[in-house]
């Protein structure tokens, strides 16, 4: 579509006028519509006929044809967060076998790794360089790297995300507060109890060092590519400031989530634990970027004294 593609050019344009670079993913693949624009189901499609893997591929072929030379686009982010185990009986990593599950789809349309195999081999046709970026299964867990095979090409970089414990860092308003950092959390389909600090943060995000050691993978190709929690959250910059040291200690990319996030405050940490006034909404119901003053909390300071290190 001429009409996408043009506003697609646009803003890349608009981000290298600004000295921005820019990672490209799409939320949809053919066969994989985006659960937000479908009714709010998952589309499943492309995990029970490999001819959606071709179709992606095709699809990422010709898009990557067109954007290789472009300045700004530095890297292509096949699909965010999969998940092909909710569409094949897998829900659960903290009661559920992943190594028994795998067993069942390896070499299935629901093996995320024949997807990321056809798409990263019609991609090299047209583009041998340009980074690619794969995230891991189960909407980007960690604990899908159990299953997660190495690409033999430097130019592929492998990312997880981290919202763990989810019990605790998807706590709104609506919810209510009930846990807080560091503390105990009722996580898992089963609901049990479970302590949370950063070492057991550290033990969370382990299955992904041990991959990158089992096959060679060097740190400066893992990516943390999504983390963070509602900012409301007592001791979310405590939660916030040891993630970041783990990554850091791992010697692993990483960006939080979000910066400036333009329809939902949760997770826009320069205003710490206050509540937006009026202006805020105003602004943002305009289209408009809401007025800022010099962002000066803990949960912001630990982000950006880690950002300028």
């Amino acid at each position: 579509m001429e009409a996408d593609f043009a506003r697609l050019k646009a803003d890349l344009d608009a981000a290298e006028a600004k000295g921005m670079k820019v990672i490209i993913t799409v939320l949809s693949l053919p066969g994989d519509r985006w659960r937000q624009f479908n009714g709010a189901k998952n589309d499943d499609r492309i995990w029970n006929d490999v001819e959606y893997h071709k179709q992606a591929a095709w699809f990422w072929k010709y898009l990557t044809s067109r954007l290789k030379n472009h300045p700004a686009v530095i890297g292509y982010n096949l699909i965010n967060e999969p998940h092909p185990e909710t569409a094949t009986g897998f829900h659960d990593f903290w009661t559920q076998d992943y190594s028994e599950w795998y067993a069942k789809v390896e070499r299935s349309a629901a093996d995320l790794n024949s997807l990321y195999d056809t798409i990263v081999k019609e991609i090299r046709t047209v583009d041998q360089t340009t980074p690619i970026i794969l995230d891991s299964g189960l909407y980007a867990t960690p604990w899908a790297f159990t299953y997660m095979k190495a690409i033999d090409d430097p130019n592929v970089l492998y990312a997880f995300h981290m919202y763990e414990p989810y019990e605790m860092t998807s706590q709104n308003k609506k919810k209510g507060f009930t846990y807080s950092y560091p503390g105990s959390v009722k996580a898992g389909n089963d609901k049990t109890e479970k302590e949370f600090n950063r070492q057991a943060l550290k033990q969370f995000v382990e299955p992904v060092a041990k991959w990158a050691s089992d096959h060679n993978i060097p740190a400066n190709r893992i990516i943390a590519s999504e983390f963070g929690t509602n900012r409301m959250v007592q001791g979310a910059d405590r939660y916030m400031a040891d993630l970041i040291s783990i990554f850091n200690e791992h010697g692993w990319h990483w960006a939080f989530y979000a910066f400036r996030e333009d329809t939902w405050d949760g997770m826009d940490y320069e205003l710490g634990s206050e509540k937006p006034n009026w202006k805020y909404w105003d602004a943002i119901e305009k289209g408009e970027l809401p007025a800022r003053g010099k962002a000066d909390n803990p949960i912001w300071n630990e982000i950006k004294g880690s950002l300028t290190k």
